[in-house]
């Protein structure tokens, strides 16, 4: 059976990507083949079909690190032709064959039903974005976070994993600050929850102290560099940051005073090798109370053909929300 893919490919120590037609016998070893219909963009996805970042481990690779289908054939009794499944996250679109095709094949313990409250299409609208910001506040909760604490700041406001943390956490009671270096996107951020808006010019990362004024009792941070310098230093005691990103810089430099005058503490957030318990409790809380119902709404989709257009403006930090892309379609 031949089918449309998005692969990538190294010539020469150069990444190229395109459309190619490939064949079911490409496709990587697993116990469920998926019929793909949705996917999204992400900034890994960017990174990896541009080689702007050394994403990909093994040429050549379907790309795409999420997906979302129906079951079209299972050698696992988890799963029976015709069931509705996502997958993010593993080797996915990385090292092995991912989402940007219309047909995947993966390990079942990669799969996991679509919970109640989400369709395929919104699944992709979270997609590892929305996923990795609820295993932020699941992390943060499970360190003593709650909203009586004081405010949760949240950089990198107006991308996927930021639009999501600042709906889930206003959701669930908490004052939410969100950062940004786009002045005209406060009415964005202000409708997805934040109570202020601070722009990150704002800020003077010149001369970071060791500790500053306390103001935050959690942060989600998808910048790192000076950024997550800064809001190290002026974390309340026991506050905690998750930190979910390096679009600034995988640079972090600090003192260990916010860690022990302060009992700050940083949680690294792994959306990739999560284990599958803690993925489905994620995603049921995505599907139900902590639903970010306006990022889902204001998804922008786009069709499997436009793909390669948008890698650009994630990279430039051009996008606001979350991208979805139609791959195939439900019958």
């Amino acid at each position: 059976m031949a089918f449309q893919a998005y692969l990538i490919r190294e010539e020469a120590g150069k990444v190229l990507a395109d459309f190619a037609e490939m064949e079911e016998a490409q496709l990587d070893a697993g116990e469920v083949k998926i019929r793909v219909i949705w996917s999204d963009i992400n900034y890994k996805d960017a990174l990896a079909a541009t080689g702007a970042g050394k994403i990909i481990r093994r040429f050549p690779c379907i790309a795409g690190i999420d997906l979302a289908g129906i079951v079209v054939e299972s050698a696992s009794p988890k799963f029976r032709p015709g069931d509705a499944v996502l997958a993010t996250g593993y080797d996915i679109g990385v090292a092995h064959h991912g989402g940007y095709a219309e047909l995947a094949r993966l390990p079942a313990a990669w799969v996991l039903p679509i919970p109640e409250g989400l369709d395929l299409r919104s699944a992709m609208a979270l997609g590892t974005a929305g996923f990795t910001a609820g295993l932020a506040l699941a992390r943060m909760e499970y360190e003593g976070l709650t909203p009586d604490k004081g405010p949760v700041l949240v950089t990198g406001a107006t991308g996927g994993v930021g639009s999501v943390a600042i709906e889930i956490l206003a959701k669930s009671g908490y004052e939410v600050h969100a950062l940004t270096g786009k002045a005209d996107a406060a009415d964005y951020l202000k409708g997805l929850g934040a109570a202020n808006v601070l722009l990150r010019s704002e800020l003077d990362l010149s001369r970071i102290r060791p500790l500053e004024k306390s103001r935050w009792a959690g942060a989600v941070d998808n910048l790192g560099g000076e950024v997550l310098s800064w809001i190290a230093s002026t974390m309340k005691i026991d506050g905690v940051i998750a930190s979910v990103g390096l679009a600034a810089s995988m640079e972090f430099r600090t003192t260990v005073a916010p860690f022990i005058l302060r009992g700050v503490a940083l949680l690294g957030i792994d959306s990739v090798n999560c284990p599958m318990p803690r993925r489905e409790t994620v995603w049921k809380k995505l599907a139900s109370t902590w639903k970010p119902e306006s990022v889902i709404a204001s998804a922008r989709e786009i069709a499997f053909s436009e793909l390669p257009t948008v890698f650009e403006d994630f990279l430039r930090a051009r996008v606001t929300g979350r991208y979805v892309v139609r791959i195939g379609h439900d019958s």
